[in-house]
């Protein structure tokens, strides 16, 4: 029984995959069996109003920042609730109550983790002010729930409280640096990695022979952040692009909101269901962005097991015992039919581990045991200048992300951000690492000050695309990348989004409003990308005999190198992309098209299959791309420009129809300018709108033709503003529109 369910657990990978882990969950309604007097009673304990825009966007204005927080907590699940309760649910470890045994494998990674020991243990050490509000955010969706009990996903999740919120980041921050891919590899059916041994000579050489490196490469959506200072600015002006690459629909799909308290808090900008705080936008005073950067942050250690004794394993030459327990997972079999099962969880000096046929692993990842997510999101979010977001960043868990920022002074700056552990120089520390040694046992991280970083370069502008932080910007201000040794991890990669960006922004040395939003939104590739050097295998063979390829090869040798909507070259580039990544040959990532691996033979294959599907689905091979890119939401239809990794970002799905469905990419777009006298506005896009799941509001879809026409509307930030430009105005509880 033990092995049948271990296999399961590879479903983790599926499960809570970041691109989509909950999207296409079966709906399910419980009867609700929590006491509805109790949790409408709340709703007297806070003082808030909710004020939504003509886009339906909530400006929560509370009178103290719990009142904010409860209020958004309200507002998210009139447009998300289902969403924020399968992430909450999933923190729980219940997905296989509310639906079924495929989800469990989460519910045992839950209690592997010990995500609720952390929780238990450490949420009294969260500063009382910082649990109001994560108890406010939870009281908010408990008031909803009571009024909306039809609408209730699993009845024992009510009434959630503050350490929900806290359980809720523990458990997803951790899949943002692929920990839910290295549990992947631990349930495999063999070892997945070679074990490093110290001094192991040719470091590049071992990487190369490492099995680890030669898995294929994880499909990311990527993301952008792009600051300009007032010395590149034809005006003095500064600008900061707020650009992350989320799926569209989805446990981190993005929701537009504005809070405001009296006691400090005027943020605007996007968040992710569950969370009680603005993740990345901008106040009065600074705004910020984060991207996904690829430090090493996970480590796979093999336990050297006593023969005498399955339960210990040697650590510094005596044997240790390991903490064994078990795991009850409880799952829906059918109607309302439970079972519930026991299955071994255990811990070591390492962290979680567990026991295979080919060996007993052990996981070390960064930011174990941290709780203070959400006090770091509050400081950040109500931050006043540089010195006091610094210090947010500094003092706080965020285990990673790049991070770009601006404010009213003409400040930019970039952080490589990271709780990167320091390891012992000598081992390969992309292998498997001996468990039988503190010398692999880190316990400290680099400090914040000592991370790649740029501040105020020479350059005027900052960039980051998932990219290297060596080429943040051009010029003098760089980090040195000799700094840094190869323990650490740092990525040096650099996207297609990340080269335009230094062509452009540093090709430029009078940045005007207008062309810092036409660079934003550049579709164009770079000579070193992955899909141009695609092409110019195509076009270094003699021009084909059939006459549908001859025309798409003539398509190919016209092409601008641009995804516009008009471009049939590019319809061409993207289905052979496409049909190269279907390949099994290849190993390039989606999201970072430089460097891949592809043959010749492969790319002439995928050009044919292309030719073959344009002709079956469109009768011809010259399609202009808007055809065959949509966003399709309910009834709505629209062509896109923009591809994989250009700065306008899409990334498809492959629909029955034989077109590519956006499903992420571009998706809350907010581009905010200081002027030189310290004034802010902001302009801001959504893929669909502030509706996230009702398909009969006006809001369900009504930023979508605005989007795929790459266009902005207003952020209305001032009181005057809003009201102006009001929809409707309401408590929690009262009638509204929705």
């Amino acid at each position: 029984m033990m092995k049948r369910w271990q296999k399961t657990v590879l479903g983790i990978v599926t499960i809570l995959a970041l691109a989509a882990a909950y999207i296409f969950w079966p709906q399910g309604v419980w009867p609700f069996v929590v006491n509805l007097d109790e949790l409408e009673a709340v709703n007297d304990n806070y003082d808030v109003v909710i004020r939504r825009d003509s886009f339906g966007v909530p400006h929560i204005f509370g009178q103290t920042d719990a009142d904010a927080a409860y209020g958004l907590g309200y507002a998210h699940a009139e447009d998300d609730f289902q969403t924020i309760q399968q992430a909450l649910v999933a923190a729980r470890g219940k997905l296989g109550v509310a639906y079924g045994v495929d989800a469990a494998p989460n519910d045992y990674m839950v209690q592997l983790l010990r995500i609720w020991d952390v929780v238990d243990e450490k949420y009294d050490t969260i500063p009382p002010e910082i649990q109001a509000i994560m108890q406010g955010y939870a009281d908010g969706l408990n008031y909803y729930a009571a009024l909306h009990e039809e609408e209730v996903l699993l009845p024992e999740l009510f009434p959630l409280s503050g350490r929900d919120v806290a359980a809720g980041f523990i458990h997803r921050v951790p899949l943002f640096f692929g920990l839910d891919g290295a549990l992947g590899e631990l349930f495999a059916e063999t070892r997945q990695g070679t074990v490093s041994q110290k001094e192991i000579g040719d470091w590049g050489l071992e990487i190369a022979q490492s099995p680890i490196s030669n898995l294929p490469a994880p499909v990311k959506y990527g993301s952008n952040v792009i600051a300009v200072g007032p010395t590149r600015s034809a005006n003095g002006e500064t600008f900061l692009a707020v650009n992350s690459h989320q799926p569209w629909e989805g446990p981190v799909a993005w929701y537009e909101a504005h809070m405001v308290s009296e006691e400090g808090w005027n943020m605007v900008g996007g968040l992710l269901p569950g969370s009680p705080t603005i993740t990345h936008g901008h106040n009065e005073h600074l705004g910020y962005a984060f991207t996904v950067n690829s430090p090493d942050l996970i480590d796979i250690y093999v336990l050297e097991m006593n023969p005498d004794n399955p339960d210990q394993y040697l650590f510094d030459g005596e044997w240790r015992d390991l903490e064994v327990g078990e795991a009850p997972i409880t799952v829906t079999l059918f109607g309302r039919f439970r079972w519930t099962v026991k299955q071994e969880v255990l811990w070591s000096v390492y962290g979680p581990t567990v026991r295979q046929d080919h060996g007993v692993y052990a996981l070390r990842y960064a930011g174990m045991g941290e709780i203070g997510h959400v006090e770091q999101f509050v400081r950040l979010n109500k931050a006043t200048n540089l010195a006091e977001w610094q210090a947010a960043m500094r003092e706080g868990p965020l285990p990673m992300f790049n991070v770009g920022y601006a404010d009213e002074a003409g400040n930019i700056f970039y952080v490589y951000n990271g709780r990167i552990p320091i390891r012992t120089e000598g081992y390969n520390w992309e292998q498997y690492l001996p468990g039988n040694t503190s010398d692999t046992l880190w316990t400290k991280y680099l400090p914040f000050d000592e991370l790649p970083q740029v501040s105020n370069p020479p350059s005027g502008f900052i960039q980051n695309a998932n990219s290297s932080p060596y080429r943040t910007t051009i010029g003098e201000g760089n980090p040195n990348e000799a700094a840094f040794p190869a323990t650490l991890g740092i990525n040096d990669t650099m996207s297609n989004r990340s080269l335009r960006a230094l062509e452009l922004f540093g090709g430029d040395e009078s940045i005007t409003a207008d062309e810092f939003y036409a660079y934003k939104y550049d579709m164009t590739y770079h000579p070193e990308a992955d899909i141009v050097q695609i092409v110019n295998v195509i076009l270094a063979e003699p021009p084909p005999d059939d006459a549908d390829e001859r025309a798409a090869y003539d398509l190919l040798v016209n092409w601008d190198w641009q995804s516009t909507p008009d471009s049939t070259g590019a319809t061409v580039a993207m289905l052979t992309l496409y049909y190269v990544l279907e390949a099994e040959d290849t190993h390039m990532s989606v999201s970072n098209m430089t460097g891949g691996e592809f043959t010749a033979v492969s790319v002439q294959n995928s050009f044919s299959q292309a030719v073959d599907h344009l002709l079956e689905n469109f009768g011809t091979v010259e399609v202009p791309w808007e055809e065959v890119n949509r966003l399709v939401r309910g009834e709505v239809d629209l062509g896109l420009g923009g591809s994989p990794d250009v700065l306008h970002a899409v990334y498809g799905e492959m629909g029955e129809d034989g077109r590519f469905h956006g499903i992420a990419g571009d998706s809350y777009i907010l581009r905010v300018t200081w002027q030189p006298d310290g004034s802010v506005s902001s302009q801001s896009i959504h893929q669909y709108g502030s509706a996230t799941l009702d398909e009969v509001s006006p809001h369900y879809a009504d930023q979508a033709p605005i989007f795929v026409a790459r266009e902005l509307t207003p952020v209305w930030f001032t009181e005057a503003e809003i009201l102006a430009n009001l929809e409707e105005e309401y408590r929690p509880g009262m009638e509204s529109g929705r």
